[in-house]
């Protein structure tokens, strides 16, 4: 069998990795793979935005702002990273071509979500994700490094004294190793152990499993963010989120006597108590988000593809009541890391999601997903070209036989995972995941 050997290889082609991969300089060869289409990752379905410093005299109210959002359970380092970092990464987004919204001024538009104090929220429309990941993946395919590769899984990885040395993967052809000087995982959340999630559902937890069996550091794994405002639906499959820019230009939360009954733009975990609080209430399924404080000009245009998709369920967002409940969103825990992507095993490196850089704390500030990923992939991607240029690549043996029954592996691993979650919090568990 061939020898596949590249000095980086990088799990999951959502923003992260996609992100970290054109954070290197185009002398390094990069295998990309992703388990399904390169366009179907989580950071793709982002809606409402970006988060960044809005001006220097904004910095002390954004860090309280994520501080407080996180139950201050936030690592302050992290936090300061991230914050002080956004400006750059916004204009490398612009440079590559990402089109945030204008106002009439012809000047970046902000809006404002749940958690913040104020406007520092940059959009496009409300497909903000899809236009960053789009923009990305225009330019990693001009990128001649990098490789990618669709529908391909990693499987395991292949390690020896708690050093990682290539991933073993499955593709069209079967099951295969491939090795690297350093192996970064990007793979998203656990949305697809989930019964009712705004993940797609090959979003499984991968990464997770497997570095339970590789005693592989996890932190907070069971701090999981339940979205409070998805697009009530009987049909099975991924659940839609309605944006919380939605609610951060006026939009308001009813029970079933079409009462408001919550601040909504307190952070999730506050928004989505209080509903599940009215629906046991009123034994219900669901409460009601009202848009009738903004305009039908702002939903066309801030809120085309929200607009379209209720439409589609038989709701008009101009006129109706939409009815919606919570379902799970994202992770804040993962793999532990530090600020440069180190996990606990060498040659190892987390980004994105995946990652527990501590930045969230105990609960996610709204639109600090996407900019978190970029501001820790680039970190990592720096990292390693610092201190990773004289690593030469050691290869162990891979017994291929040992993953021949390759879906009793997989189902073993989402049992692996889900017996962690329980382990640390069965109350959480017991409440929100139906898995």
């Amino acid at each position: 069998m061939e020898r596949k050997e590249y000095d980086v290889i990088i799990v999951g082609t959502g923003a992260a990795g996609l992100f970290t991969a054109i954070s290197f300089p185009v002398n390094y060869k990069i295998l990309m793979i992703t388990k399904d289409t390169i366009e179907n990752s989580d950071s793709y379905l982002a809606q409402g935005g970006i988060s960044t410093l809005l001006r220097a005299d904004d910095y002390n109210a954004y860090y309280e702002d994520t501080m407080k959002a996180g139950h201050f359970e936030n690592r302050p380092e992290s936090v300061e990273k991230m914050i002080r970092s956004s400006n750059g990464i916004i204009q490398q987004l612009i440079k590559v071509g990402v089109d945030f919204d204008k106002n009439e001024a012809g000047q970046l538009d902000y809006t404002r979500e749940g958690g913040h104090s104020t406007y520092r929220i940059l959009h496009h429309q409300d497909v903000t994700g899809k236009e960053i990941v789009s923009k990305l993946l225009t330019k990693v395919r001009t990128c001649k490094n990098i490789t990618i590769l669709e529908n391909t899984t990693m499987v395991d990885i292949v390690a020896k004294d708690n050093e990682c040395q290539g991933i073993v993967m499955k593709d069209f052809n079967g099951i295969s190793a491939c090795y690297g000087k350093s192996i970064i995982l990007a793979t998203g959340g656990i949305g697809g152990v989930f019964k009712n999630s705004t993940n797609f559902p090959h979003i499984s937890g991968d990464s997770f499993a497997i570095a339970l069996r590789h005693k592989i550091k996890l932190e907070n794994i069971d701090y999981i963010q339940i979205h409070p405002t998805v697009l009530y639906s009987k049909k099975k499959g991924r659940r839609f989120l309605i944006s919380e820019s939605v609610r951060g230009e006026g939009a308001v939360l009813l029970n079933e006597d079409k009462n408001r009954f919550v601040d909504e733009l307190q952070p999730r975990d506050v928004v989505t108590e209080a509903i599940s609080k009215e629906m046991k209430k009123y034994n219900t399924d669901h409460v009601y988000l009202c848009l009738k404080n903004i305009s039908k000009k702002e939903i066309l245009s801030h809120f085309p593809n929200i607009y379209k998709r209720c439409l589609e369920e038989g709701y008009d967002a101009t006129k109706d009541l939409i009815p919606v409940t919570p379902a799970q969103h994202y992770l804040m825990g993962g793999i532990k890391v530090n600020t440069i992507g180190e996990t606990s095993m060498s040659h190892l490196f987390a980004v994105g999601e995946t990652a527990c850089n501590g930045v969230h704390g105990a609960n996610r500030l709204a639109s600090n997903s996407l900019l978190e990923s970029l501001v820790f992939g680039q970190n990592t991607a720096q990292n390693i070209c610092k201190n990773q240029v004289d690593t030469k690549i050691v290869v162990s043996e891979v017994q291929i036989k040992d993953y021949n029954d390759i879906e009793k592996w997989q189902q073993e691993n989402v049992k692996i995972l889900l017996n962690e979650i329980k382990r640390r919090d069965v109350k959480f568990y017991d409440k929100w995941c139906n898995a």
